[in-house]
């Protein structure tokens, strides 16, 4: 089962570092890995998505939480939550009624164009893994995908303590 785990970690250099390397020491695979400092800027928050059952979750949370960076995690996929991932694509639109076909189908996803260019218009899209997997798939002449992996929140609030 596909897990979303959010860590609050000190902003300190090697701390990504120390996390992924729990990972690879154990063979386990992150699938995306998203992180950014919060409102405090002394703390990051790093969201990963992996994949596992039961037991490997609650052993990889355990492993983690022994490192001295880390200040909080949440497996966000116990918890209500908002997981959104944000993509930018590169689809070829030099005829005009290949613009047109992109600009309705951009509409139906409620995704943006930001960029256009003589060959090229660059659309961005937010929302869950699947709507973005059928955004692909309804496009065609796509040159290139960006994908910044999987943010989440809780919906309620989650005491965080710092100690």
């Amino acid at each position: 089962m596909r897990h979303i785990i959010s860590i609050l970690l000190e902003n300190e250099p090697g701390a990504l570092s120390k996390i992924v390397g729990v990972f690879s020491q154990r063979n386990f695979n992150i699938e995306t890995l998203n992180v950014a400092h919060t409102e405090d800027i002394t703390l990051s928050r790093l969201t990963l998505t992996t994949n596992g059952d039961a037991c490997v979750i609650e052993q990889i949370i355990k492993q983690l939480n022994k490192l001295v960076d880390v200040v909080k995690i949440l497996d966000l996929t116990e918890v209500s939550h908002i997981a959104r991932e944000l993509m930018l694509v590169k689809v070829k639109a030099e005829a005009d009624d290949r613009r047109a076909e992109i600009k309705r189908i951009t509409d139906i996803f409620r995704a943006n164009i930001v960029d256009v260019t003589t060959t090229d218009y660059i659309i961005q899209i937010t929302g869950d893994e699947d709507k973005l997997d059928a955004f692909i798939n309804a496009l065609k002449g796509i040159n290139e995908v960006v994908r910044t992996g999987v943010s989440g929140i809780t919906r309620v609030w989650v005491k965080v303590k710092l100690s």
